[in-house]
C-alpha cells in the first residue's frame, strides 16, 4: 500500500465540518500547487508562462500541451470563429438593476449565453464560452457605466485580451498597457487546483449534468463571496486606506490592524511557504510599468515590511505576499477605478481552468466514464430515531 492510500485511509472525526479542507475527493489535470513554487499549469510552474499569449495558455489547460506555433495560430481561429454573442443577450443585460452586483451581472450574463449558443457538446460549450467572456465582460461595463452596448465593434480575430480592451474603450486609457497587464492577469488566474470553492463548486453542479454554462454559474456565485474571489478588491481598498507609503506610517497602521484584530490584506497562503510567483511577477510588472503610481508604492512598501511583522506571530506560516497584493492596484492604474469589478476579472479568468476541468470530469476521467454525481457523506449528529404516539 502507498503513501497515497495510507492518506486516503486515514479520516477520522477531526476530519468532519471543516469545510472538507484538506481531504482528498479526485485527482486534477490541469494544476497543482507546491509549497516552493507556487502554482503549476499541466507541469508548468507560472512563472514560465506569465509572459505567454493568454491563447497558448488556453490551450496548454485544454490539451495539457504548449501549442506549436500552426496549432496556437488554428486555435486563435478557432476561438475567433467562436467569439460572437446574440444580440438578444445585450437585450437581457439591459433589463438588470445597476444597483446590483457586477458578479450577479455576469452570472446572468453566462447564463442567457447558455439558453442561446449551448451545444450538446462539452467541450465546445466550454471554449465558446472562454471566446465570449471578453465580450460579455466589455458589454457588462459599458451598459452599467452608461456608455452603450456597441457589440458590433467586437474583432475577436484581435484575440481574447485585445478585443476587450478595444470593444470596452474606455476613456484615457492606454490601449498597450492595459493589455499587457490584463494577459498577464488572466494568465495568472486561470486556475488553481481541482479544490478552490469555485472550482470544486462548478465540477460538483456539473457532475449532475446541470450543462456547462450553468455550473459555470455556480462557479461564478462561489467566487463571488467576500471570503473567496473579493480578495483583490478587499486588498486595494486595504492599500487605500493606508494613503501613505511612508515605512513608519504604514508600519504603525499595519500593527494597529493586528492588535484590533483586523486582517492584513494581500499576505498569506494556504499551501505557499515562500512569496506567491504570482505576486513576483505582478510586482515586477508595476516596477517597469508604474513605479510612480501611490498605490503600487503603498504596495512595495507594504512588501518590504508586513512579512517581517506577520513573522513575529508563531500561528503564521506563511507570511509572504499572495496574487492578490498587487493585482488590484494594477487594474486601478489602468483605469477600472472601481473595485467592484476586480472579481468579474477573476472570473473571466477563471472560466478556462474550471471549463477545462469540468471537461475532464465529465470527459476524460475514469477511463472517460466521467466522475458520477458528487454525494459526500454526513453523518447524523445529536438525533435519535423517533415515532410519533
Amino acid at each position: 500500500m502507498g503513501d497515497d492510500d495510507e492518506i486516503l485511509l486515514e479520516l477520522t472525526k477531526k476530519h468532519l465540518n471543516i469545510g472538507l479542507r484538506g481531504v482528498p475527493v479526485g485527482t486534477c489535470r490541469t494544476s497543482f500547487v507546491t509549497p516552493e513554487q507556487g502554482v503549476h499549469y499541466c507541469g508548468y510552474p507560472i512563472k514560465d508562462l506569465a509572459e505567454l499569449r493568454a491563447e497558448d495558455v488556453v490551450y496548454l489547460l485544454f490539451h495539457k500541451e504548449l501549442p506549436t506555433l500552426d496549432q496556437s495560430e488554428a486555435f486563435r481561429r478557432e476561438l475567433s470563429k467562436r467569439g460572437t454573442i446574440n444580440p438578444a443577450v445585450v437585450d437581457v443585460l439591459h433589463t438588470l438593476p445597476i444597483e446590483g452586483h457586477p458578479m450577479h451581472w455576469l452570472s446572468i450574463g453566462i447564463q442567457t449565453l447558455g439558453m442561446y449558443c449551448k451545444e450538446d457538446d462539452w467541450r465546445s460549450n466550454a471554449l465558446n464560452l472562454v471566446a465570449q467572456m471578453p465580450i460579455l465582460m466589455a458589454l457588462i461595463m459599458r451598459i452599467r457605466e452608461g456608455r452603450g452596448a456597441n457589440l458590433e465593434a467586437s474583432q475577436p480575430e484581435l484575440g481574447l485580451i485585445k478585443n476587450f480592451v478595444n470593444l470596452l474603450n474606455l476613456p484615457g486609457a492606454d490601449h498597450e498597457i492595459m493589455s499587457k497587464i490584463l494577459s498577464t492577469f488572466f494568465v495568472l488566474h486561470m486556475d488553481h487546483g481541482g479544490g478552490n470553492l469555485s472550482t470544486f463548486t462548478g465540477k460538483a453542479v456539473a457532475s449532475g449534468h446541470a450543462g456547462l454554462h450553468s455550473s459555470m454559474v455556480a462557479a461564478m456565485n462561489a467566487l463571488s463571496g467576500p471570503l473567496h474571489g473579493r480578495a483583490n478588491q478587499a486588498t486595494l481598498e486595504f492599500v487605500k486606506s493606508i494613503g501613505t507609503d511612508n515605512k513608519e506610517d504604514v508600519e504603525k497602521f499595519v500593527r494597529a490592524e493586528l492588535m484590533a484584530k483586523r486582517p492584513i490584506f494581500g499576505f498569506g497562503h494556504a499551501v505557499l511557504r515562500k512569496e506567491d510567483p504570482r505576486a513576483t511577477i505582478q510586482l515586477k510588472l508595476a516596477k517597469e510599468l508604474c513605479p510612480e503610481d501611490k498605490n503600487i508604492k503603498i504596495v512595495q512598501t507594504l512588501n518590504e515590511i508586513v512579512p517581517t511583522i506577520l513573522s513575529e506571530i508563531p500561528k503564521i506560516t506563511n507570511p509572504n505576499a499572495n496574487v492578490d497584493l498587487v493585482s488590484g492596484s494594477l487594474l486601478n492604474y489602468i483605469g477600472f477605478t472601481k473595485p467592484e469589478y476586480y472579481t468579474t476579472f477573476f472570473g473571466w479568468a477563471r472560466t478556462a481552468g474550471i471549463g477545462a476541468q469540468i471537461i475532464d470530469e465529465r470527459m476524460v476521467l475514469r477511463e472517460g466514464k466521467g466522475v458520477p454525481i458528487y454525494r459526500p457523506k454526513y453523518i447524523a449528529e445529536g438525533q435519535k430515531l423517533r415515532r410519533l404516539d
